[in-house]
């Protein structure tokens, strides 16, 4: 007998209580527990808690029964997974805890961000400093004590809240064929994405080589440095202690070795500098500070080779990591700020994701050192160039997906897969836009342009339901009975969250200043919450658009001619198709259409006190210009194949690694316990891929539909 997959989940849940009660019941023996550090949890139910992490972040995306589609399009949908810190393979382990056997491995312990210069008073700090120097020693992926339990006993109550595809305006289907069941994302590895360059190639990793350049250091800078000196050194570079410079002795005292502990150091530690002294007879390299604390952020101009290019370009190839998380990490492990990385898009969490990225002035050779420390990442084909990569430039992505154990026969997915790619897809702004919380991003969004900053805070901050961490609930719980800005903050160990960067502001401004509190958090997320508003009124109109019209051009729709948008006149319908047509976002720049639905985009923004006439804003950042997008995509390149398998967990197709080291394309079977389908395709920027295959499956994507109709079934 077949056990789905709901069952598995519903078996491991139940353990996990039942070995949760017995610890809670041993700990209650005792009258007064001695807190016991994270590290000495007990190992059993420490390394169950993990499997049962990573048994429940698998099976979120599940086989369903008709009506659910098995889907995880963003990171926030897997709770468990969060708390988990970057791997790191054995050849960055070191026997000390907190020390570094190599260029690889940062510093356990958190890292701050550079204080005032040393020639300034160190001994006063102010609280607003407090808070900033908080911020930066945080470290990605901290999670709080206890934080397992927690989620092992609410990871299925978190995910029944948030919203649906009705509640966020998805309603309409364009293809007449029947749908069918099927699991996307069972395993990350069933979701791959390529980047498609400027220049309209699929980026693939598919050389590691590094570019032969005679001025690059040896490869003897990364071992040429002891653990404990690198411990040294890199206090010394983020100002974490009082000292002023570390001296290293030359023990093999040649010029050669001179040289390479020079370049180890500068190369390594970005802002300091080194000269060579005797002491008592003896050689040692002393390393200081010549830039201050902006030479972390703006790497030295003298050691960089004035005929090559200011950027290393370069593949970068991630697992179930998104993009900003895996900058985070490159920037950890290369000493450096985030800020000198650029990219052309952001790419999913919960996928295989590969995408060119560019960096200023880390050399190919020191990137590739990488490759040996890092689980998880590669980085290959490397090359030196002119510029950094600008947001938008990419013409798409390339998605190769895996829907698993499907219940269509050959004749539903080849009706379904011809419809996706003659036709499309109602190219709707996809679930993860809009929050998994019952506190959906779009309010936010609609409270900031009806400049409501009281609403904008507690929306933000208050207790929810929903998929959240721990400490984001404590520190909920905390403003909700204290309204006191710094008290709920110190419940948050990770403070870069937006709540983390909003509370900080509050603390820093006052609570009567709100506006200059929210301006803390990073402009892009802000700007988020209006984006988010924008494609709500966007999916809304859109459906009410194909319902009054259906799929054909009418008068009074809007294409456009370049970049700007004119109407369809009467005489020229038969000139477009439905592919043609595009709809406004809301905004102070754009037309609406000629007919009935622009009175239902007036009609929908007065229903949220908002004026269609007048999207300027008081606060110019949140002024809104609109922008047309198309009601319909057409899928490019699109090819597909039904699979037979056995294992549930065997690769379906190879990945840009696999191929790297040999590996041979799985071999299918005529006949197997599982059928799949495997679908190739291509979108332009700003698409969801999960609304193409909603397409296919007829299946609402949403978690909270999700997890009701699991619910439903396992009954």
């Amino acid at each position: 007998m077949l056990i789905c997959p709901c069952h598995r989940l519903l078996q491991v849940t139940l353990a996990a209580a039942a070995l949760l009660r017995q610890k809670r019941s041993a700990v209650l023996v005792s009258s007064r527990p001695s807190p016991r550090p994270r590290s000495q949890a007990p190992g059993s139910l420490k390394c169950f808690l993990g499997v049962l992490k990573m048994e429940m972040t698998e099976m979120t995306g599940m086989s369903l029964k008709r009506g659910c589609l098995a889907m995880e399009d963003d990171d926030s949908a897997a709770p468990a997974e969060e708390t988990k810190k970057q791997k790191v393979s054995e050849c960055c382990l070191t026997k000390r805890q907190d020390g570094l056997q190599n260029d690889c491995l940062p510093n356990r312990e958190n890292v701050p961000g550079p204080p005032e210069p040393v020639s300034a008073k160190r001994g006063k700090m102010t609280s607003d400093d407090q808070l900033e120097e908080e911020e930066e020693e945080e470290e990605d992926g901290l999670s709080e004590e206890g934080e397992e339990e927690e989620e092992a006993e609410s990871f299925a109550d978190m995910m029944k809240h948030g919203l649906t595809e009705l509640d966020v305006g998805i309603t309409k289907f364009v293809s007449s064929h029947q749908g069918f069941s099927g699991i996307l994302k069972e395993r990350y590895s069933d979701f791959v994405v390529h980047e498609i360059g400027k220049d309209g190639q699929i980026s693939h990793l598919d050389d590691l080589s590094v570019p032969v350049d005679d001025e690059d250091p040896s490869e003897d800078v990364f071992t040429v440095l002891t653990a404990e000196e690198k411990q040294q050194l890199e206090e010394l570079q983020l100002f974490k202690n009082k000292e002023t410079s570390v001296a290293i002795e030359v023990i093999e005292d040649t010029k050669e070795k001179r040289t390479i502990i020079h370049q180890a150091i500068k190369s390594l530690f970005p802002g300091l500098e080194t000269k060579t002294e005797d002491r008592e007879g003896r050689k040692y390299i002393v390393a200081y500070h010549a830039a201050g604390k902006k030479a972390l952020a703006n790497p030295r101009k003298h050691s960089w080779p004035k005929s090559r290019g200011s950027y290393c370009h370069f593949v970068l190839y991630k697992e179930n990591k998104d993009t900003m998380d895996a900058i985070n990490v490159l920037s950890k492990y290369l000493r450096v700020k985030p800020n000198i990385f650029s990219y052309m898009g952001t790419k999913d969490k919960r996928a295989i994701t590969v995408q060119e990225i560019a960096v200023l002035k880390i050399t190919a050779q020191r990137l590739a050192h990488l490759n040996k420390c890092l689980m998880n990442f590669k980085l290959g084909n490397f090359s030196y160039q002119k510029n950094p990569l600008k947001l938008g430039e990419l013409q798409g992505n390339h998605f190769t997906v895996v829907l698993r154990n499907i219940t269509g026969t050959d004749d539903q997915v080849q009706q379904a897969m011809n419809s996706l790619k003659e036709i499309g897809f109602i190219n709707y702004y996809g679930m993860q836009r809009f929050g998994t919380t019952a506190v959906p991003t779009y309010q936010v969004g609609r409270a900031i342009l009806q400049n409501s900053w009281t609403e904008v805070m507690d929306l933000i901050l208050k207790p929810r339901s929903g998929a959240e961490k721990g400490y984001l609930v404590k520190c909920r719980e905390e403003w909700a009975k204290t309204k006191d800005p710094a008290a709920a903050l110190r419940k948050l160990p990770v403070k870069r969250c937006v709540e983390g960067q909003l509370l900080r502001g509050l603390s820093k401004y006052g609570m009567k200043n709100i506006v200059s509190a929210f301006g803390i958090i990073p402009r892009n997320n802000r700007l988020m919450y209006i984006h988010s508003y924008q494609s709500y009124v966007w999916n809304n109109m859109v459906s009410k658009r194909i319902e009054d019209y259906g799929l054909k051009p009418v008068p009074g729709d809007l294409v456009l001619k370049g970049a700007t948008a004119t109407y369809i006149e009467e005489e020229d319908v038969d000139n477009y198709s439905i592919h043609d047509v595009v709809m406004p976002l809301p905004g102070f720049d754009v037309i609406y259409p000629k007919h009935k639905i622009s009175e239902a985009y007036r009609e929908m923004l007065t229903a949220d006190n908002l004026d269609i006439d007048n999207m300027r804003h008081k606060i110019r950042d949140y002024s809104l210009s609109g922008a047309y997008r198309k009601i319909i995509i057409r899928p490019q390149n699109v090819s597909w194949e039904v699979v037979a398998y056995d294992d549930p967990k065997i690769p379906l197709f190879n990945t840009d690694v696999d191929n790297l080291e040999g590996k041979p394309p799985p071999v299918f079977a005529s006949e197997g316990k599982y059928r799949a389908l495997k679908m190739d395709f291509s979108l332009p920027p700003s698409t969801y891929a999960t609304m193409a295959i909603r397409e296919v499956l007829k299946m609402d994507t949403s978690i909270k539909n999700q997890t009701q109709m699991n619910t439903t079934w396992l009954r």
